[in-house]
């Protein structure tokens, strides 16, 4: 593709996000995500402030999500992904390039707690085996395959 048809920079968006891959006891740590129609679990985690690392990121969105407090122990892998207009949850016309970083972490404080008026409205310990026949987005398969 020459530069000349390259998209210009504002026919699309780039959403950075950190998530958190959070097992003990063979049970897994997710949150019940309410943005589209169907609920789905997905990660504790989401969109990264402008101001904040992707790791402080990951931190603060736990903490909204399922009221723990959390450590990173590790950098699991990183994701990308391009939606066309049509697919975006909330329609702009544009395209989205969805960055995903997926770091390993530990409970080290806090209790557990749902969120309220936010993206997600449940938090829930879940044990692996049943994760298969969750409705859960794809990053939760994601991330557990990058801790394999």
């Amino acid at each position: 593709m020459s530069p000349a048809e390259l998209p210009h920079y504002t026919d699309y968006d780039t959403r950075l996000a950190a998530y958190a891959v959070i097992v003990a006891d063979d049970r897994i740590l997710l949150a019940l995500w309410n943005e589209e129609e169907r609920k789905r679990w997905t990660l504790p985690g989401g969109g990264v402030e402008f101001h904040e690392t992707p790791e402080q990121g990951a931190v603060r969105e736990v903490r909204e999500e399922t009221g723990y407090d959390v450590r990173l122990t590790g950098l699991l892998g990183i994701e990308t992904d391009v939606f066309e207009p049509h697919q975006r949850s909330t329609p702009t016309g544009r395209r989205l390039k969805a960055v995903r970083v997926f770091y390993r972490a530990e409970i080290i404080g806090g209790e557990l707690t749902h969120e309220s008026d936010g993206t997600t409205d449940e938090a829930r310990w879940v044990p692996l085996a049943e994760v298969p026949d969750l409705p859960r987005v794809s990053m939760v398969d994601t991330g557990l395959g990058l801790l394999e």
